[in-house]
């Protein structure tokens, strides 16, 4: 609220607990929350906080991008 439409975010999906041990749907809910408090206004690039570790299951990495396609769009309708 202090800084408006003049910060960007970039990443803040949860590399540790969600993406490795969540389900897809788990991940697809952190991936519309994190837009619901990120992205309104702009500014936001939807991204893992780190790195994608290796024993991350592929179907969770496909269900953050299906999600950020989903929830991903201005303007935003969470």
């Amino acid at each position: 609220q202090r800084y408006g439409k003049e910060i960007a975010f970039c990443g803040a999906i949860d590399t540790h607990r969600v993406l490795p041990h969540g389900t897809p749907e788990e991940v697809r809910q952190e991936v519309r929350r994190v837009i619901h408090h990120l992205g309104p206004g702009g500014g936001y690039m939807v991204g893992a906080v780190h790195t994608i570790m290796d024993d991350v299951p592929a179907e969770n990495i496909l269900a953050m991008v299906d999600a950020v396609d989903e929830f991903g769009w201005y303007p935003l309708e969470l």
